[in-house]
């Protein structure tokens, strides 16, 4: 089938979407932009495949930008979220359900001793920014060039992810006062933030990082820079926040902080604490937490906060999370994956590396010349968007569905089998030929 008339459907649904939905869509990375074309509208999900409406399947890695680490609709979660949908979907009030999910992050996360639900990621780090500020009595935030952090308006400053990929490095309606206490940093760059905190340190409330980024793609930290920016911020008095709304329990049951053996001062979540439903919380040391309101006077406040529906789907899939051999599978999944697109690389001739933690990972195509390495932003940016999208719409037509961006990560999860991989390795044999630049080939149906 020619590509043309392969997402008839699809099309009908984007125009339809186009008359009411600003851009066609409720988030900017969805409308493909990136990588041309029209976006795939999905019907259904159910362990690692997606349907869309046109009734083709996919191989998925993007998981829902990573919160389905047990893959789409597992049972148990879903029995779970039902029986708590049928006795309410929201009260505005605390249900015990709030609580013993927080009693199951607080025991995985060395960090968390007290935190407060929110309902999305950008809440959290909105949220723990002004507490951050009260509790040091200083204006100014420290985070890292490519670093994403939602679309709070301080740090839509240099921006990550879909920010990055439209070329944007800030957004038009966020004045000069709401960024002018926003201090950007190179990521990996010890020296620069030791720098930075010599100069400013007695006006620095917080230093803000992703642990492992995965909005410029997925970039690891280098050796020791964790610890090093737990270490200047100890010395300047300065609060250290993990943005794991991305890592927790996705590179470890802990989170980063757990895997790489750093405590930050707060901590920001998101995605897999939810199970899937929209969900986000920040939380950290009980002197720091004591600050908000009504225990202190930082206010904020959610009506749909801890909502009975989101948490059962998060407890259940915790519970799940912390059975013998899940991180163990999802490592020996990413690895082989990681491989497989390695060596489709190598085999074509095509420029590329893949970077990894864990279950995230991200393949860089490189523009020619370039040294075979992605530590930074600045690195990330040189990155051959072209070849990228080239890729993803030869393995988008061969049955696998990636990222529609460059600078985003893939997520692999526990249902993600040898079929699977099997499927994906030969789709990109074949894809990194329209990579380079020449004919994709046939089409490989599932």
């Amino acid at each position: 089938m020619t590509r043309a008339g392969r997402y008839t459907r699809s099309e009908e649904a984007f125009a339809r979407a186009r008359r009411v939905l600003a851009g066609g869509v409720n988030s900017p990375v969805r409308a493909f932009k990136a990588v041309g074309g029209t976006p795939v509208f999905f019907a259904r999900g159910k362990g690692s495949r997606l349907v869309d409406v046109d009734d083709h399947q996919y191989v998925d890695y993007v998981g829902s930008w990573g919160p389905l680490i047990l893959g789409h609709a597992p049972a148990r979660v879903i029995e779970r979220l039902m029986v708590a949908a049928a006795g309410g979907t929201s009260f505005g009030a605390p249900t015990t359900a709030e609580t013993e999910l927080a009693e199951l992050i607080a025991q995985a996360l060395p960090a968390v001793e007290s935190l407060r639900f929110v309902n999305s990621g950008t809440e959290a780090v909105m949220s723990a920014l002004r507490l951050a500020r009260a509790f040091t009595g200083r204006p100014l935030i420290f985070k890292f060039a490519g670093c994403y952090h939602g679309h709070c308006d301080a740090l839509l400053v240099a921006g990550g992810s879909g920010m990055a990929t439209l070329g944007a490095p800030s957004s038009p309606g966020v004045t000069e006062g709401a960024a002018r206490d926003t201090i950007v940093l190179p990521y990996n760059n010890l020296d620069a933030v030791a720098a930075a905190l010599q100069r400013d340190g007695a006006r620095a409330a917080a230093v803000i990082v992703e642990p492992v980024a995965g909005n410029m793609g997925v970039v690891p930290p280098a050796p020791g820079f964790l610890q090093g920016l737990r270490d200047i911020c100890s010395r300047h008095g300065a609060l250290l926040i993990f943005d794991e709304v991305m890592t927790g329990f996705r590179v470890a049951y802990g989170g980063a902080q757990t895997l790489y053996g750093v405590t930050p001062d707060l901590t920001t979540l998101g995605k897999i604490i939810g199970g899937g439903l929209p969900v986000g919380a920040y939380g950290g040391r009980r002197e720091i937490m004591a600050l908000v309101s009504p225990e202190g006077a930082v206010y904020q406040a959610g009506t749909l906060s801890g909502n009975p529906v989101a948490m059962a789907a998060g407890i259940e899939t915790l519970r799940l999370l912390h059975g013998l051999g899940v991180y163990e599978q999802l490592e020996r999944a990413s690895s082989s994956l990681a491989a497989c697109l390695e060596e489709a690389a190598r085999q074509a001739g095509v420029a590329a590396v893949v970077n990894r933690v864990g279950s995230m990972l991200t393949l860089f195509f490189l523009a020619a010349g370039r040294p075979a390495r992605v530590e930074n932003w600045e690195d990330a940016s040189r990155a051959d968007t072209a070849a990228y999208a080239r890729f993803f719409r030869a393995m988008l037509d061969r049955g696998v569905y990636l990222p529609p961006g460059q600078y985003e990560a893939l997520f692999v999860s526990a249902a993600h089998d040898e079929e699977d991989l099997a499927l994906t390795a030969a789709a990109a044999r074949e894809a990194m030929r329209a990579a380079r630049g020449s004919s994709p080939g046939g089409h490989v149906p599932l």
